[in-house]
């Protein structure tokens, strides 16, 4: 009986194999990796563009003829930073397709050659990219990328926290004002944090001195006395759920997290702020490249392109999204300056962060390693504290009872 059964789980195992197999081959997989909260993927009525994508391939006979006649399957997985992103294409452990570093990461990833050049000429809907995003600093002959969003950085605050007399002031020193002690959030990653410090003291964003990051880094620490934590997408549940006060973070965001917390604000701060373009690339690694170009081209198209924005709230450089008046319409129904947030801002306050050379990028990290370390034996501390807080009561109770039983005995 035993060996009927074992022949019986053996002959499922061959047939769970075969089934895979047959699966793998009949299906072309797309690996796709974004940012978080950074795609319109069906949720609370949006389109969801992988699926279209999928149904798209299936119908497209140059996509059919592309894959042999294969099923298209998107696999999507993100990441909460151009730092994580790096890492993962430098390990070369996994392959992806297509993935969307921000500018200055598009400039390392291409002098390091982890990511290929495109034809954009195979890319019909490039066309539609404003000539004011073709040409950039960090991509100048358009050979590595294709602009998917853009963005800006400013302070989202909570008006039922913040004075208006300390947001009038239109200041990064909001983050370092002690009348919010333990209501203010910072970014979890060195380039946007260090950036914070650099823009309140007037420093170059991209300075190769390295007393400057130096100095950025004092006053970061300076900082730690009145940030609750370092956050990345995390920000999203604390503002919009009242838990922190001041938040530095994106323009994009400051609109969906408006949608669900009326109570919040925006400004770009007086002393300048970082602008940023995230741009699709495909990874010198990738598996099936024509299929990536295939990929970006789509979510070019006018349709995905406008449910994309609409879904992110972030500023289109696609011609199609940014002169669509239902477009326009929609976002004013989010925020009535939606448009004047995304697209208004004074550009000679903007800045771009540049692929630092490798001496101020190791400086750049080595202090910011240095900043959380001493920040995580600050949490150490405490915990330490609390646990032999606890164990002192545990034994006063011990010995408390232990007293009261040899008291019965007598």
């Amino acid at each position: 009986m035993k060996k009927i059964i074992a022949l019986f789980l053996a002959l499922v195992c061959v047939a769970c194999v075969l089934a895979s197999c047959g699966t793998s081959a009949d299906t072309v997989t797309l690996y796709v990796y974004n940012w978080g909260e950074y795609i319109s993927d069906g949720s609370e009525g949006s389109l969801d563009v992988n699926a279209e994508f999928e149904k798209y391939c299936a119908e497209n006979e140059r996509i059919k003829q592309l894959t042999g006649g294969k099923k298209v399957k998107v696999n999507y997985s993100t990441y909460a930073s151009n730092e994580d992103l790096y890492a993962k294409l430098e390990s070369n452990t996994v392959s992806y397709d297509v993935v969307v570093p921000s500018d200055y990461m598009v400039a390392r990833l291409a002098k390091e050659g982890l990511i290929q050049k495109i034809d954009v000429s195979k890319i019909e809907n490039y066309q539609y990219i404003r000539n004011e995003f073709k040409g950039l600093y960090y991509d100048e002959n358009n050979e590595y990328s294709v602009p998917y969003t853009y963005g800006t950085v400013g302070i989202i605050y909570d008006t039922n926290k913040v004075s208006v007399k300390d947001a009038e002031e239109q200041s990064w020193a909001l983050m370092w004002n002690e009348n919010y002690k333990g209501d203010i959030l910072q970014f979890n990653n060195p380039r946007d944090a260090f950036g914070t410090a650099m823009f309140y003291l007037g420093i170059d964003v991209n300075s190769e001195n390295e007393q400057d990051w130096i100095n950025a880094q004092r006053i970061l620490k300076s900082q730690k006395e009145v940030v609750q934590g370092y956050v990345m997408d995390e920000v999203f549940n604390k503002m919009e759920s009242g838990s922190a006060a001041v938040a530095p973070y994106y323009a994009g965001d400051f609109l969906s997290m408006y949608e669900d917390n009326n109570d919040l604000a925006f400004y770009y701060p007086k002393e300048g702020t970082n602008v940023f373009v995230d741009a699709m690339c495909v990874p010198a690694s990738a598996k099936s490249p024509e299929l990536a170009v295939e990929y970006i081209n789509f979510m070019l198209s006018e349709q995905i392109a406008i449910a994309n924005a609409e879904a992110i709230c972030y500023a289109s450089p696609n011609k199609l999204v940014y002169e669509n008046t239902d477009y326009i319409a929609e976002m004013s129904e989010i925020h009535e300056n939606a448009m004047e947030i995304l697209y208004g801002y004074d550009d000679s306050k903007m800045a771009y962060f540049y692929d630092l050379p490798d001496a101020a990028r190791k400086t750049m990290n080595d202090l910011w390693e240095e900043l959380k370390i001493e920040n995580d034996k600050g949490v150490a501390i405490y915990i330490i504290g609390g646990v032999i807080i606890a164990a002192v009561a545990v034994i006063a109770i011990i010995v408390f009872i232990s007293k009261k039983k040899k008291a019965k005995a007598y």
